[in-house]
């Protein structure tokens, strides 16, 4: 696999584990069916239970029986995963960084004890509810409510773009609790088999369609007040929940990006035309040493931002440059692989396409390329030029 720079030299024994762990199930459970589910427009479910029993949600939590490894270590699983396909890194992403990270970071130790196991196995799924029909790139305009009345809250509202959201049993969901002052934003687990819950799926994607999309309906929803996140009010609950998952999304990106390279090559070396590989034009030559250049430098940044979260010094405005980057990068270059496969790239026999597809939405989901490129401004001038 592509790794110009030998950063893999430095990766200890674990963190080789968790990479070949990932690698190898990627290999054998995902890749041979994977173009299958995605012109069905399925979800490999089969797989969600394997996953929890490898550890690959939420892996850099610890307690619960949750493994507790390193950054670097969660990254390199993220990488791995959407060199698959960016559908099942979401599913993993989805479950730890949106699911299990604000449950363990903001719940309460019977919260905790509830469901992080379970989450964990994947023997319980879980999906994050902050994306609303009118509002996506601002959260903080939500629409949706949470009344108390006595010992429970009642939530009204819908959230959309929902990722496991049809098959979840659990929903983190985002809402105002206009009847406390100021009306500030709290979060919910909201069991799905409750009353007025609707998790409706989203069909007809032309990206991402191996993965499960949906809609959370809530039509006066009842839960208990325990169903409450104690630890956190305001918009840096869920920002923060989304922190963790662009972190994943960088790895992710270089991910689907090594896959589109590997195959090209592959295609470049093994395919003969006026008498022999095309991989012996200066043209192919010059797309496979700018995609190489490329990659690796995204593969730089986002081991960057992995010793920066691992000592505790990782700003979200540095999360929001490797997430911008590094999802433009991989969808330049999955155009340019696929272009090297000629009219073979557009079948599902090759995944350059699907990548180059899939990425059209990751290219937009956990913050658009054109709000980060924002937030970096703001970062780099002191100017807001979205207030």
């Amino acid at each position: 696999m592509l790794d110009y720079v030998d950063l893999e030299a430095d990766l200890d024994e674990e963190e080789r584990m968790i990479r070949d762990t990932a690698r190898r199930f990627v290999e054998e459970k995902v890749k041979p069916d994977i173009g299958d589910h995605y012109e069905a427009g399925t979800f490999p479910e089969e797989l969600i239970t394997e996953m929890g029993e490898l550890g690959f949600y939420a892996p850099n939590l610890d307690g619960y029986g949750l493994p507790g490894v390193g950054e670097r270590a969660y990254g390199l699983l993220m990488q791995e995963l959407e060199a698959g396909d960016a559908g099942i890194r979401s599913m993993a992403s989805v479950q730890g960084a949106l699911v299990m990270y604000p449950i363990h970071a903001f719940g309460s130790d019977e919260q905790k004890e509830r469901w992080l196991p379970e989450l964990g196995t994947g023997d319980a799924v879980g999906c994050f509810g902050l994306t609303e029909p009118q509002h996506g790139s601002n959260p903080g305009g939500m629409e949706t409510r949470a009344e108390a009345d006595g010992d429970e809250y009642v939530l009204n509202g819908s959230k959309t773009w929902i990722t496991n959201s049809p098959i979840a049993d659990v929903a983190v969901v985002w809402a105002r609790e206009t009847s406390a002052e100021e009306s500030p934003i709290r979060g919910f687990l909201v069991e799905t088999d409750r009353d007025g819950v609707t998790t409706n799926k989203i069909d007809d994607k032309l990206s991402m369609r191996a993965s499960i999309t949906g809609e959370i309906g809530l039509n006066d929803v009842r839960i208990p007040e325990e169903n409450v996140l104690p630890g956190v009010s305001g918009l840096k609950g869920p920002l923060s929940c989304l922190t963790q998952a662009r972190f994943g999304i960088a790895w992710g990106a270089v991910g689907s990006a090594r896959d589109c390279f590997e195959t090209a090559r592959e295609y470049a070396t093994d395919r003969e035309q006026f008498g022999g590989p095309i991989a012996r034009f200066q043209i192919q030559q010059e797309k496979l040493a700018e995609m190489a250049t490329q990659i690796t430098t995204s593969q730089l940044l986002a081991y960057r931002l992995a010793d920066l979260k691992e000592r505790g010094d990782l700003r979200p405005e540095q999360v929001s440059m490797a997430k911008r980057n590094n999802v433009r990068m991989a969808r330049d270059q999955a155009r340019i692989a696929r272009e090297m496969l000629g009219g073979n790239g557009i079948t599902t026999d090759y995944s350059p396409m699907r990548h180059l597809s899939n990425l059209e939405t990751v290219y937009t989901y956990e913050g658009t390329h054109d709000i980060h490129t924002l937030v970096l401004g703001k970062d780099l001038t002191g100017i807001a030029a979205f207030e």
